[in-house]
């Protein structure tokens, strides 16, 4: 009978999260509850460039207190600079800092403690591409891709989620990639640090929802090809279904889902849409497929800018 009684609420629970889906899918963000994070800690790595540039720009709008992590020194300067003439009032830490390095980030997350305290929203954006054949690529820059791709997300996340769990409070990004759900062709190490990233987001997820930390959110961002420069050179051969993404565009979309805690954000919405064929259809269908939309030659005319995002 308890065993009756445990399948009927589970039923209901799924009928009712199903619910709530889809409001949130039909729903137009700017309707939905927004959460308020003025005068949160806000960490974002990979910060002196790209996405991160613009996601603390983004952050600052909304009240929040940032530190910026980079291992380009000037190009962190140069982001706490842009938000102080977009934000006059911000508070802004920046960091130098390898993210490819375990012992900089453990020694960079004890100072961060020390000088602004605890960390609300970890922002794990930094990133690398080789873009090469897999066996054309590098073996030092396959295990560094691995360790600023993933491994990074492991020494942040164990320095700032303790506090996050005796609050009951906080949220961790994860900026994966659409690479981090389906193999490219001429990306072989990208995509294995991608997946990942994925994998730990999800597995972290159910950690928490098994500790009952509620109020610790996470969200795994996968967006297609961005034009911030880290994929010059790649093409795609149907723009209208999948096309390259502005910034500005995919940060915006980011927000939107940390402030309404989103669990799973994939950027363009045909992502969900190939992400879920991908498990009905054969691998030989898949593969055709892909060859079809251009994937398998996506990253022949790669030049890049093999550095952090």
């Amino acid at each position: 009978m308890n065993l009756l009684v445990e399948i009927l609420v589970c039923f209901l629970q799924c009928v009712w999260l199903w619910l709530v889906a889809i409001f949130k899918a039909v729903v137009p963000v700017s309707l939905q509850p927004h959460k308020d994070v003025s005068g949160w800690v806000v960490l974002v790595t990979g910060a002196g460039s790209g996405l991160g540039r613009l996601m603390s720009l983004r952050f600052a709008a909304q009240g929040c207190r940032l530190v910026l992590w980079d291992i380009n020194e000037d190009g962190n300067q140069e982001t706490a600079e842009l938000v102080k003439e977009a934000t006059p009032a911000a508070d802004i830490r920046t960091y130098t800092v390898d993210l490819a390095s375990r012992e900089e980030i453990y020694q960079a997350a004890d100072r961060v403690k020390e000088e602004v305290g605890d960390v609300d929203i970890l922002v794990n954006n930094a990133g690398i591409v080789t873009g090469t054949k897999f066996l054309d690529s590098p073996d030092g820059l396959n295990v560094k891709t691995m360790d600023v791709n993933c491994n990074a997300h492991f020494w942040t996340v164990k320095s700032f989620l303790p506090a996050m769990l005796e609050k009951n409070n906080g949220h961790i990004v994860s900026i994966a990639s659409a690479a981090g759900l389906f193999g490219v062709t001429g990306l072989a190490d990208y995509c294995a640090s991608k997946f990942a990233a994925v994998g730990f987001h999800e597995s972290l997820r159910g950690e928490l929802e098994k500790l009952g930390k509620t109020g610790v959110k996470t969200t795994v961002v996968c967006p297609f090809y961005i034009n911030t420069g880290m994929f010059a050179g790649a093409k795609t051969r149907f723009p209208a279904v999948l096309r390259f993404l502005e910034p500005s565009f995919v940060v915006n979309r980011i927000i939107e889902a940390v402030l309404t805690d989103q669990a799973m954000l994939c950027v363009p919405k045909s992502v969900y849409f190939f992400y879920i064929l991908r498990g009905i259809i054969p691998i030989s269908v898949n593969h055709k497929l892909g060859q079809l939309l251009g994937v398998s030659s996506t990253m022949d005319e790669f030049v890049g800018r093999n550095k952090s995002k």
